[in-house]
């Protein structure tokens, strides 16, 4: 398994130094929140700075893995609302993302985005569904996984948990379209412990993606979650793709948290080899 910084950890740092710093500590990539490179509209960034992020990363021999945070710009977007033009815009913000993602080299986008995704009225659950359709479509023409986020209820109301978010891929059957696993989602929402999720579910194919932070929101060893046992049953399970640390309380600040997180947890991986 590869772990992989998100870049939103580090986002005070030019993105050069945020490569050079994920390096540094030993990730072996890192995984782009766009707003983080244009806070207006990410999904139209020229095709010079596209190359030049690519370059920074590859200057530092760190691959940009993935996209995660896709909605968050430009403001105001949903999957579920029945505006039409509204609808319009965010699939095009969307389609634009997984563009975005081939470009830079990325193979995996997370589709979190809790605040674009809240089910209110009749009909929302069955665009949002839609849109994942089109979101695996548009992947699979990019040769790009697609992975749909399960959230803890507290962050949204719809594909809250694994299994939610697996008949939804199921029902649209594209293998561009997964689903992945966050470890603080999953401690705020699921019945089961992560290690039960994953001994159920990796051997399906339907987990493309992992997230390792603590149900606190801070970096793994910051809390209460035990990451041995996840990553033992990763590595049990043969996982093989991309582990991505993702807390959202950088305590005391993002470049220690990044500095601590991985050293708990290459720690922990030493043990298996």
């Amino acid at each position: 398994m590869r772990l992989t910084l998100c870049n939103e950890v580090i986002q005070d740092l030019p993105f050069a130094r945020q490569c050079q710093l994920a390096a540094s500590l030993g990730y072996d990539g890192i995984e782009i929140a766009p707003f983080t490179l244009d806070a207006e509209e990410p999904h139209r960034l020229s095709a010079t700075r596209r190359a030049e992020v690519r370059a920074q990363a590859a200057d530092q021999g760190l691959a940009i893995t993935s996209l995660h945070w896709l909605l968050v710009a430009p403001k105001g977007l949903s999957i579920t609302s029945g505006d039409v033009a509204l609808r319009d815009r965010t699939l095009a913000v969307m389609q634009g993302l997984i563009e975005l993602a081939a470009d830079l080299g990325a193979h995996v986008l997370v589709h979190g985005s809790p605040g674009a995704r809240h089910v209110a009225a009749d009909g929302d659950a069955a665009r949002a569904e839609d849109a994942m359709a089109r979101a695996g479509e548009w992947a699979a023409q990019a040769g790009l996984v697609y992975c749909l986020e399960p959230l803890a209820p507290r962050e949204t109301n719809w594909a809250t948990t694994v299994a939610e978010a697996v008949g939804i891929v199921e029902r649209i059957n594209n293998p561009a379209l997964r689903t992945m696993l966050d470890v603080c989602a999953a401690g705020n929402g699921e019945a089961e412990p992560v290690t039960a999720l994953l001994d159920r579910w990796l051997p399906t194919g339907m987990l493309a993606h992992i997230h390792l932070n603590d149900r606190n929101r801070r970096g793994p060893g910051q809390g209460s979650d035990r990451f041995a046992p996840i990553l033992a049953t990763l590595h049990r399970h043969g996982y093989a793709g991309l582990c991505g640390v993702e807390p959202f309380d950088y305590y005391p600040d993002g470049p220690t948290c990044a500095a601590r997180a991985i050293g708990h947890l290459r720690g922990i991986l030493e043990t298996f080899a």
